[in-house]
């Protein structure tokens, strides 16, 4: 079976002792493939090194699988024409004296294996040659061990697949588009005169005002369709989609049981499967094709403030990567009004830090505020002066300013959802998807080769026919796994909290250790260094957990055994989704409403793990805290996890495949590699999902917690700038292929989009009412202020503490710090004085202010969410005149058919023209 000529052509059970017998061989064997060539004469045959074609040059290749190669040997070189028994007789080997016994019977365990995917192939291979496909295999002639399957569809497949598909092909009819009204077509126009320097020069030839008519293709009515070029009427897209649907259908069933192209690549009869790229993106040779335009005008950071030619990247990788493309880019528009706005609210709390009451009079030295203890034993006392810088960066995020942009945000979001519908609207309709369910329901409910084979184990239990149609896998067969996956999920969140726990702790003992052994000038800045480093910690944290918990939820996911794919991607969706930002939020959640509220008070702190007392908030609040958090988080997991493992990863498994190749052939090889073998060392496409959670997650970042820090839209907006670039890069140069798969929406993404938008609402009306000073400055200056102003506020948020309550063992072992006995401390609380009546306890101000922030969060959620359903509303889902154009389409559909039906009875009115007699009613007789 194994050969020394460098290719094969199908049929692949021929040998030839050279390509020329070969050639010949195939072209009497198959007189259609001949038959085609000598219709093909006149046509230029391509380079097969620059393009992705046969040996012929003229039969393109439209998807490629590889398999392992072993090294000739003797007992392999048999005849591919004896029967499938016969080729197991072999002669038998007698082993020397010297060799090994086991490492014999392993050899001949891995010879039965190969011979065993060798079968299994040459039986798929059959069933794929029944089905219409046309192959050619490469077998070690640059990339020792790697066979190549080039497999090409021709013209009659390509339409009886289009037809059963039901793919919208564009029609000979050409309409125009019309843009509404004169005043929208006029303003329409001078917005193109204004956008052309920024439009990508992608060589449209055909303008925005004309469209073709698309219908779903049938080979019974060709003549509706401009078939003058076959060639190029179904692009490398659309051709490398159809025989992947091929791929799915074909089974092999030598095994225990049938196997589809899933199964055979995931036990190792196929290694890789794959579509190519239309050719190369540099070089002397290049010639001119999508994927080097692409190249030039799309995944260059040089045209970053250009537009995305959506459509070109629609064209050339489908549907749903040019569905994503167009989120990220809708995304990436809406974040520049918002980072305008939150550099506005920045600026307004720079400009104002001067004349804020609260912070001056933190800063005044005049106060004389002496406050209480930050930490049992090791600490002293401390004057309130010293948190001044504190106080004035903290006025930067938490300002009048901050409630404005936290409904501004709101409704932003909003905004930006209704703006995606309308888009994803206009782009379905631009590419004829606006009917795509109709015809893509059996295509959905096809099973995954995971859940047949689950359903084969299980008719086999129960002796029943592997072909019953009455067994499936029901709610009890999965029940294991629901409780499985419950018990992982339950705990897996447990472990995040575990993790925010041990970050908490660091910070409570690294604080207290660096209290007792640092000089006095260096105390003051402890606080900076332990957030700081907590909050890197907390960074290194979420970039490992969140590759550990997305590998759980693919386990998990897997061990549920969905039935289709569309169900398996929701469900993984769901639960990396769960994972990742639990891990994310979860000490943002801490630091913005746990941290500081459950400490206790002086004399009576709360302890943990025995003798650590639970952190507290700086005098300003925890908000300052929460936006060192949330800065390097955001920055980090951008410039870290999301472009710097997205650039290294993948040119680091491009260099590992490439050393398996002699580096002294290697540039030699990537001259004359053909376009199969350089994308074979390209990375393999793992989906969008890495992708979408990202943006997911950052948009999390951007509404959740914006009201505590308004730069997070403008540091979204420089990352994504760079983001679509950069994936742009990694999709045209890093990644193989992917395959072309229909969309009409982004799926599950637009309802965890939705999810997020309606909790930032929540979460930012308890960030300003609880996390924030906003709600005890309001109630101060309204309530106790004598002048109407907040002079005297910081004092009012100030209790007293008689530091003879200290327990036994808490008070500060160097009292005289301050160079005076102190005997009233203070600390940031609403209690009593301890000369009350009832020492120590909640005062009224305590619950006055309770109630008004309980009050503004009820007020501002239902006010906020009244607005956004308001906008909702306003806007409609689909646009006026997208709405026009496709009851337009349809009436021309209509009218295209009549007219054709019109056309068919006149000819047929020409060639018969004598009138048919009208035939008599017969009288009915009495």
């Amino acid at each position: 079976m194994w050969r020394n000529e460098k290719y094969e052509t199908v049929p692949l059970d021929v040998q030839g002792t050279d390509e020329d017998d070969s050639k010949g061989t195939r072209d009497s064997l198959y007189p259609q493939t001949a038959l085609r060539k000598s219709q093909q004469e006149n046509e230029r045959p391509k380079d097969a090194k620059l393009w992705p074609y046969f040996q012929d040059g003229l039969r393109r290749i439209d998807y490629v699988l590889t398999y392992n190669v072993q090294m000739p040997q003797s007992t392999h070189k048999q005849s591919s024409k004896s029967c499938l028994c016969c080729r197991f007789k072999r002669e038998p080997k007698i082993p020397p004296a010297h060799e090994d016994p086991e490492l014999a019977a392993q050899e001949q365990r891995l010879d039965y294996h190969a011979d065993d995917q060798r079968l299994r192939r040459e039986e798929f291979e059959e069933n794929l040659r029944e089905m219409g496909l046309e192959m050619e295999k490469e077998e070690g002639t640059k990339l020792p061990g790697v066979g190549f399957l080039k497999i090409h569809a021709p013209w009659d497949v390509l339409c009886r697949e289009a037809e059963f598909m039901k793919l919208k092909m564009p029609t000979t009819k050409i309409y125009k588009v019309s843009q509404g009204s004169s005043i929208v077509e006029k303003v329409n126009m001078f917005l193109q005169k204004v956008t052309a320097p920024l439009q990508p020069k992608v060589g449209e030839n055909q303008t925005e005002n004309e469209k073709h008519l698309s219908y779903p293709f049938s080979r019974e009515k060709q003549h509706l369709f401009d078939l003058s070029d076959r060639n190029s009427f179904f692009d490398s897209k659309t051709r490398s989609s159809i025989v992947y649907e091929i791929l799915k259908r074909t089974k092999c069933t030598r095994a225990k049981y049938i196997m589809g192209i899933s199964s055979l690549l995931g036990s190792g009869v196929y290694t890789e499967a794959y579509p190519l790229h239309d050719g190369d993106i540099d070089g002397v040779h290049a010639e001119t094709n999508d994927r080097k335009i692409l190249y030039e005008q799309w995944a260059s950071y040089s045209i970053f403030y250009k537009y995305q030619p959506i459509g070109l990247v629609r064209k050339y990788f489908g549907e749903k990567v040019g569905l994503y493309f167009a989120w990220l880019g809708v995304y990436t528009q809406m974040l520049i009004p918002a980072a305008i706005v939150g550099v506005i609210v920045f600026l307004y709390g720079c400009a104002t830090v001067d004349n804020n009451i609260p912070s001056m009079e933190v800063c005044d030295e005049r106060n004389n505020i002496t406050m209480c203890p930050m930490c049992d034993r090791a600490c002293s006392y401390w004057k309130l002066v010293t948190a001044c810088g504190t106080a004035r960066a903290s006025h930067l995020f938490d300002n009048a300013a901050t409630v404005f942009f936290a409904i501004f945000m709101a409704l932003w979001a909003t905004m930006f959802m209704e703006h995606w519908k309308r888009r994803q609207m206009r782009l379905n309709y631009v590419w004829d998807m606006t009917s795509f369910e109709d015809g893509e329901g059996k295509q959905k409910s096809q099973p995954r080769a995971e859940y047949e084979f689950h359903v084969m184990k299980k008719s086999l239990k129960k002796e029943q026919s592997p072909k019953a149609e009455n067994v499936k896998l029901t709610c009890r067969d999965r029940m294991p796994a629901y409780m499985t996956i419950i018990t992982m999920m339950v705990f897996l969140i447990f472990v995040t909290l575990a993790i925010v726990f041990g970050v908490v702790l660091y910070r409570v003992s690294i604080m207290t250790a660096l209290h007792m052994s640092s000089t006095p000038t260096f105390r003051t800045n402890i606080r900076a260094t332990v957030k700081t480093t907590a909050a890197i910690i907390n960074l290194i944290i979420i970039i490992i957990m969140d590759e550990v918990y997305g590998a759980i939820a693919r386990w998990l996911t897997i061990m549920e055994v969905p039935k289709t794919d569309k169900s398996f991607e929701e469900r993984l969706i769901f639960k990396t989704f769960i994972l990742k930002f639990a891990n994310a939020f979860t000490p943002i959640v801490y630091l913005a409403f746990f941290r500081g509220r459950i400490i206790g008070r002086p004399g009576k702190y709360l302890y943990v793990m025995g003798s650590y007392r639970m952190e507290e908030c700086a005098h300003a609040g925890c908000l300052m805290e929460l936006c060192i958090q949330l800065c390097i988080t955001m920055l980090g997991k951008q410039l870290i996890q999301n472009n710097l493992f997205e650039i290294g990863v993948p040119k680091l498994k491009k260099m590992l495949r490439q050393r398996k190749i002699d580096k002294n052939h290697q540039e030699e090889l990537n001259r004359t590699l053909h376009r199969h073998e350089k994308d074979h060392f390209l990375g393999p496409f793992v989906g969008l999902n890495p992708e979408y959670m990202e943006m997911i997650i950052q948009f999390g970042m951007v509404t959740l917690f914006v009201a505590s820090f308004p730069l997070a839209p403008l540091f979204a907006l420089l990352n994504n700038v760079i983001e679509i670039r950069l994936d742009a890069k990694k999709f045209v140069t890093e990644l193989r292929r992917p395959i072309a798969v229909r969309a009409k929406d982004i799926g599950i993404w637009y309802t965890l989009l939705r999810g997020i938008s309606k909790v930032a609402v929540i979460v930012n009306a308890f960030v300003i009412s609880f996390t924030s000073d906003f709600i005890p400055r309001l109630v101060y200056q309204h309530m106790y202020s004598p002048d109407g102003t907040l002079h005297g506020f910081v004092n009012h948020t100030l209790s007293y503490f008689n530091v003879s309550h200290f327990q036994p063992g808490t008070e500060p072992m160097v009292p005289m710090h301050l160079g005076y006995k102190v005997d009233v401390c203070r600390y940031k609380d609403y209690r009593d004085p301890p000369w009350s009546d009832t020492p120590y306890e909640f005062s009224r101000e305590f619950w006055a202010i309770l109630a008004a922030r309980l009050a503004f969060v009820i007020v501002f959620q239902n006010v906020v969410m009244l607005m956004s359903d308001f906008v909702d509303w306003l806007i409609p889902d689909i646009p006026k005149d997208i709405s026009i154009q496709i009851h337009k389409e349809r009436n021309l559909v209509v009218e295209l058919f009549m007219k054709q039906e019109r056309g068919k009875k006149y000819r047929n009115t020409v060639r018969d023209p004598s009138p048919q007699p009208l035939r008599s009613r017969p009288s009915s007789q009495a």
